[in-house]
């Protein structure tokens, strides 16, 4: 673990840091700040951010087959024209519940859009107000979970035969059987047990062995579960405390990427922690991530 450093790479102070994707085709690294209510691309090659503001919360941005991008902007799944900054709506998720919005998303090996919401002025509210939806490529809407607190982390393990879920007020992660062909899930279960003084489980990624990395919030790290067994392997410690998603990237997949948020510090957390709401590049984990996948419609 001597090997292993972590690198402030953009140095933005993003209120929400959250959804990192790894854009092969570009080499560029995709992620959101929700309240901040921008998309962001960071070049390593240039070291230069661009971004596209969406005039509202934004829970993910993933890449789209025909280009450009899918998003979750409010309870709007979008399309955005990069080049144009256009954004346009496709469907509507939880019509009857205003005071939801869309959270984390991620397309899945078929091409399907898998996204969850929450409600928006948490912890304020009711409890469980929350869902998880799949959007195929014809925008055809279908849930799968409802009374979900935070819909949060996913990702599916190589065979597709199994999905990994995280709603993160759960503190748990979770396993689902998934049907390639449907995208149907069931038979859920408990992979992980979130322990005390961890932080609240949020973003996720499975690296090349099937082996899950997931950020901790209020926990300042990333852990690192062998999900057969639910056994920490390693624990990734960084410079602030609101860790909130990970993905693997680089010319190999070799580097995890790590975002963070800044809202919810008070002054003197904030002036303790000056790279609050930055990207973080971890390398030397001796593990190598998998490409991710784009949004067929």
């Amino acid at each position: 673990m001597s090997s292993v450093k972590v690198h402030p790479i953009v140095k933005s102070t993003a209120l929400i840091g959250e959804g990192p994707v790894w854009e092969e085709s570009e080499q560029t690294l995709l992620f959101v700040d929700i309240i901040g209510q921008k998309i962001h691309r960071w070049s390593p090659a240039t070291n230069r951010i661009q971004s596209v503001e969406t005039a509202d919360t934004v829970g993910f941005a993933v890449p789209r087959r025909s280009g450009g991008y899918v998003a979750g902007v409010g309870r709007n799944i979008v399309a955005v024209d990069w080049q144009t900054h256009k954004v346009t709506s496709l469907v509507e998720v939880d019509e009857d519940k205003p005071n939801n919005r869309l959270n984390d998303g991620k397309a899945d090996p078929s091409g399907r859009l898998l996204t969850g919401t929450m409600l928006k002025d948490y912890p304020s509210g009711e409890r469980k107000q929350g869902a998880l939806f799949s959007v195929a490529p014809d925008l055809t809407v279908t849930k799968h979970l409802s009374q979900v607190d935070i819909s949060n982390g996913m990702d599916w393990s190589e065979d597709q035969k199994t999905f990994f879920y995280i709603d993160s007020l759960a503190l748990t992660v979770d396993a689902f059987d998934h049907d390639p062909s449907t995208g149907h899930i069931g038979n859920r279960r408990v992979v992980c047990h979130i322990q005390e003084g961890e932080g609240i489980p949020d973003g996720m990624t499975l690296d090349a062995e099937g082996r899950l990395w997931v950020a901790c919030y209020d926990g300042g790290r990333v852990i690192n579960i062998d999900p057969a067994t639910g056994v920490r392997l390693k624990t990734i410690s960084l410079p602030v405390t609101k860790t909130t998603s990970c993905c693997f990237g680089g010319p190999d997949y070799s580097e995890l990427y790590v975002t963070s948020a800044s809202l919810g510090l008070n002054q003197s957390e904030s002036k303790q922690q000056p790279l609050a709401g930055s990207t973080f590049r971890v390398t030397g984990l001796g593990v190598k991530g998998r490409p991710s996948y784009a949004f067929s419609g």
